[in-house]
């Protein structure tokens, strides 16, 4: 009885010893623990402390391998992510290239519309400019046609008041015109012609 105490305490006692050496070469550099192994090699309880060794490696192991599984599946799970991002950084792509062609096309359509209204501009420009000079020239061609009645009727006088108006009033607005320089030209001939007529008629 006394010797199956004294076995167990110490069978306790080597426990104890080879707990305190698996900690050791645990938490010790690599480069220190000789002395801790010489202390196993140099007991008689070398097989028993090779099977508690055997087993704190497998629990390590376990550990590690539980360790390595959680951030596998974080990196899967990463992974997947990243998969759904491509997939909407390709339809995100796919929605600016048809945005993107859209609008050229569109544009191009606005630069059409564009270029059209800036021709109507320019030929509606153009003609209120004509219409301008030709409310000019009316007077001018409207007081022509009048002294040429009063000429044809033989109202000389009249003619002659009508022709100096005519020469001092109005053919100087639309002197850079052809047709004026055609009646600046006729005034002389004009002139004489009234003249003329109304000395001797």
């Amino acid at each position: 009885m006394e010797r199956g105490k004294m076995a167990e305490a110490e069978s306790l006692e080597t426990a104890a010893e080879h707990e305190r050496i698996l900690r050791e070469i645990e938490s010790t550099d690599t480069a220190c623990i000789g002395p801790t192994l010489r202390s196993v090699y140099d007991g008689e309880e070398h097989g028993r402390f090779m099977e508690k060794l055997e087993t704190r490696i497998r629990n390590h192991d376990r550990e590690i391998e539980k360790m390595c599984n959680f951030h596998y599946q974080g990196f899967v799970d990463s992974i997947t992510e990243l998969l759904k991002v491509r997939g909407e950084a390709q339809k995100l792509k796919n929605q600016v290239t048809d945005t993107n062609r859209k609008l050229q096309h569109e544009g191009k359509e606005l630069v059409i519309a564009m270029e059209e209204l800036k021709q109507c501009r320019l030929q509606q420009r153009n003609i209120s400019a004509t219409v301008d000079k030709l409310m000019l020239c009316l007077p001018v061609l409207e007081m022509y046609s009048k002294l040429r009645d009063q000429m044809k009727t033989k109202r000389h006088y009249p003619a002659l008041k009508t022709l100096e108006h005519l020469e001092h009033t109005y053919l100087p607005q639309v002197s850079h015109y052809r047709f004026c320089k055609v009646m600046v030209d006729n005034i002389p001939n004009l002139y004489e012609s009234c003249l003329f007529k109304n000395c001797f008629f």
